[in-house]
C-alpha cells in the first residue's frame, strides 16, 4: 500500500473531525425512531414466522449470484428512470469500521429498507449509494473488509429490490491523486478495488450500474475545480482501468452500464469535452454533479434568492446536450440540488426550473441528501430517516409531478 495513503487518512480523519460529527458519538438519539421500530418489528416477526430463531438467513453474499440480465443500451436504460436520491453522508462517510456508516449524520438512524421505500414511494426510481472504500481496506493487497462489503450489499439491495435503479461508486477515495507522477499506483489500487466490488455484485441486473468515481481532482491545490490538461487526461486513465477490469469480472457485467465521470465531475465545458470515453459501446453514461445557480444553491454565503431569469440550469443543459445527447451518449446528473436557507418557496422554483429542463433531454437528476436541514454546512436533507416522511414535502411534491409525467412511469 503507498506511503501517501498515510497523508490520505489524515487528511479524511481532519475532515471527520472538523467537519463533521465524531464517528464515536451516539448524536441526539433519544428513544426509537419509526425506522428503528420498524425494522425491530420485523425482525421480531421473521424469528416468529421461522419458528427456528436458531436458523440462519441466507448471507448477503449469497443473494441475487444469477439474477437474469436483460441487455440493455445506457439509452434505453436511462429512459426508464425518473429521477433520484442520494444516500449522502452516509456509507461515503470517512470513519473506520461498520460505525462510520452513522457517523456523519446529525442523528444516528442505520440505513434501513423501510427508508428507501418512502423515496421509491415518492416518484424516484434512482437510488445512488456512494461508499467511500479507502478507509476499509484490510492489507496491503488493497483487500476489502468483507463486513464493510456485505453491509453495502445490504443496502444495495434496499433498492434493487424495490425495483430502483441503484448507482454504486467510490467516493470519497482520498488516496488517489491524478498526475502523471501517480498515476501507476492509483490504477493499481482502482483495478484492485474494483475487481472486487464488480467481482461480488456480477449476478445482479441491469438495474444496478457502477460509477467508477467520484469528483476526481488534484485536492489540495490551486487548480483542484477547474482541472488542468495533465488531470484531465490521466482521469480519463482512471475511467479506462475501471471499465476494463469490469469488463473482465464475469457475470453480467459484460452487458452491465456503467458510469463515466469527468474532471471533478464539473459542469465546466472545459472539463465535460476533455472526457474521453474508454471503450466503444452503447452500454456507457456521463456522469456529472451541477448545483445551479451557485451563487443559490451551494453557496453558503450566496443569494437566498432564486432568478428566474439565470440562465446556468438551461446552460449546462444546452451543454450536455451539444456534448453527448445529441451524439447518442446519455447523460445523468448523479448530483443536485439547493441548500436550505429557509426559502422554501425559492427552493420549489428552482427544482422546478432544474426538473423541467432536464426532462427536455431525458437526463435523471438525482438530489444529494447529506440529513442536514441547519447549521454552518451545507444543508440539503430531504428525508427525515427516523421518522421517515420528508422534511420538505413542496419539493417532494415537484419529484412526484416530474414522475408523473415522465414517460418511464407510464411504461413501467
Amino acid at each position: 500500500m503507498k506511503l501517501k495513503k498515510l497523508a490520505a487518512l489524515l487528511t479524511a480523519a481532519a475532515m471527520t473531525v472538523g467537519v463533521m460529527a465524531s464517528c464515536g458519538s451516539s448524536g441526539g438519539n433519544e428513544g426509537n425512531s419509526k425506522a428503528e421500530d420498524k425494522t425491530s418489528s420485523a425482525a421480531a416477526e421473521s424469528n416468529t414466522d421461522s419458528g427456528d430463531t436458531s436458523e440462519a438467513e441466507t448471507p448477503v453474499s449469497e443473494t441475487h449470484t444469477n439474477d437474469p440480465m436483460t441487455p440493455t443500451s445506457a439509452k434505453d436504460l436511462v429512459a426508464k428512470m425518473t429521477n433520484g436520491w442520494n444516500l449522502g453522508n452516509t456509507m461515503d462517510a470517512t470513519g473506520e469500521g461498520l460505525d462510520s456508516e452513522t457517523c456523519w449524520l446529525p442523528v444516528k438512524v442505520k440505513t434501513n429498507e423501510y427508508m428507501i421505500d418512502v423515496v421509491q414511494q415518492a416518484g424516484m426510481n434512482v437510488l445512488r449509494v456512494p461508499v467511500t472504500w479507502g478507509n476499509h481496506l484490510i492489507d496491503d493487497k488493497y483487500t476489502i473488509d468483507p463486513a464493510w462489503m456485505d453491509r453495502v450489499q445490504e443496502i444495495v439491495n434496499y433498492g434493487y429490490e424495490d425495483g430502483m435503479y441503484v448507482i454504486l461508486n467510490t467516493h470519497h477515495e482520498e488516496w488517489y491523486m491524478p498526475t502523471e507522477s501517480d498515476k501507476a499506483e492509483d490504477i493499481e489500487e482502482i483495478k484492485a478495488i474494483w475487481a472486487q466490488i464488480a467481482d461480488r455484485f456480477k449476478g445482479y441486473d441491469e438495474h444496478l450500474i457502477f460509477e467508477g468515481l467520484n469528483e476526481p481532482r488534484l485536492r489540495g491545490q490551486g487548480a483542484e475545480w477547474t482541472g488542468t490538461e495533465e488531470s484531465r487526461n490521466v482521469i480519463n486513465e482512471y475511467e479506462k482501468a475501471f471499465v476494463e477490469t469490469v469488463r473482465a469480472s464475469g457475470g453480467n457485467n459484460a452487458d452491465r452500464c456503467l458510469m463515466i465521470t469527468g474532471y471533478a465531475a464539473s459542469s465546466m465545458y472545459s472539463n465535460l469535452s476533455a472526457i474521453q470515453l474508454p471503450e466503444e459501446s452503447d452500454k456507457l453514461i456521463i456522469s456529472v454533479h451541477a448545483y445551479l445557480p451557485y451563487s443559490f444553491a451551494l453557496d453558503k454565503k450566496g443569494t437566498d434568492k432564486y432568478d428566474p431569469e439565470d440562465t446556468a440550469i438551461a446552460d449546462l443543459f444546452d451543454t450536455l446536450d451539444q456534448l453527448f445527447i445529441s451524439q447518442g451518449i446519455p447523460v445523468i446528473v448523479g448530483e443536485f440540488g439547493a441548500m436550505n436557507k429557509e426559502n422554501i418557496e425559492d427552493r420549489v422554483k428552482c427544482l422546478d426550473d432544474y426538473l423541467g429542463t432536464a426532462a427536455k433531454y431525458d437526463i435523471p437528476c438525482v438530489w444529494w441528501d447529506n440529513y442536514a436541514r441547519f447549521g454552518e454546512g451545507e444543508n440539503f436533507g430531504l428525508l427525515n430517516r427516523g421518522d421517515l416522511d420528508w422534511y420538505f414535502p413542496e419539493l417532494v411534491n415537484v419529484f412526484k409531478k416530474y414522475a408523473e409525467s415522465d414517460p418511464a412511469t407510464k411504461a413501467a
